[in-house]
């Protein structure tokens, strides 16, 4: 695929597949699979790739709606569940890039426990009190830094960051709420960022998209054994905007 093919961002696209496993770039606004969370969508990843493959496929974790990225499914059940649990464990690296309202720390630790989050009508119903928070912990490490001659807030020049993100745990949206808990925001993220600097991203830099990324899946393979290292660069709005920026990963 071409510089010029990555900018335009098209359908899905695999990026690695053996007798097991098959590994994919997912777009930003593509589900992974049917939910009654968003009824009206019309594109649903597993089914792509089952038509892409001709192969029934298991999902083995997911990615949310508007984030991008790398993203692994099996070839069986029962691999898809050695998988799981071999991303579950201390032997997988998980790692994402987004970009953040200021400049947030060079590197740091976020442990910071969760509470569910409640997408279904049931769910809300349950007092806050039943609903324990859970560990989650999130290491970061700054890679880029702008200052835009922008008044986009209160201040007459706007900062933001490129940050590469590790997740020890996985809870929902763990990322984009271990950000907002900093006071470092993602863009383009409207239940947990900030719509002023959302709405200037859009209207003057092109960028209308959440700007989370899922760069690099690392895990050993569920049946040989060996490392697989899935990496995937950021491609459409994201793209142009690091090259806009004179940002590299």
């Amino acid at each position: 695929m071409t510089q010029a093919d990555k900018k335009a961002v098209g359908p899905p696209e695999v990026i690695y597949e053996d007798a097991d496993l098959v590994a994919a770039y997912k777009p930003e606004g593509w589900l992974v699979h049917r939910s009654s969370i968003d009824r009206h969508e019309t594109r649903f990843l597993l089914q792509y790739l089952r038509d892409q493959t001709g192969t029934y496929l298991y999902p083995i974790h997911r990615l949310d709606k508007p984030t991008s990225g790398v993203i692994l499914f099996a070839k069986s059940g029962e691999v898809a569940a050695k998988a799981q649990s071999l991303l579950e464990s201390e032997r997988a690296v998980k790692k994402y890039v987004a970009v953040c309202r200021g400049y947030c720390p060079e590197k740091g630790i976020i442990d910071h426990p969760l509470p569910p989050v409640n997408d279904f009508k049931h769910q809300r119903k349950r007092p806050r009190a039943d609903q324990p928070r859970q560990e989650a912990v999130t290491l970061f490490r700054r890679l880029e830094t702008i200052e835009l001659p922008c008044e986009v807030d209160r201040y007459p020049t706007s900062r933001y960051s490129l940050v590469e993100v590790q997740l020890k745990t996985g809870r929902r949206h763990q990322i984009r709420r271990h950000f907002k808990h900093i006071s470092h925001p993602l863009i383009g993220c409207p239940k947990y960022g900030k719509s002023t600097h959302n709405r200037f991203f859009a209207e003057h830099l092109g960028c209308s998209r959440l700007l989370l990324h899922a760069i690099e899946l690392q895990l050993p393979h569920p049946v040989t054994g060996e490392t697989l290292v899935l990496r995937e660069a950021p491609r459409g709005e994201f793209l142009t905007l690091l090259e806009t920026f004179g940002w590299q990963l």
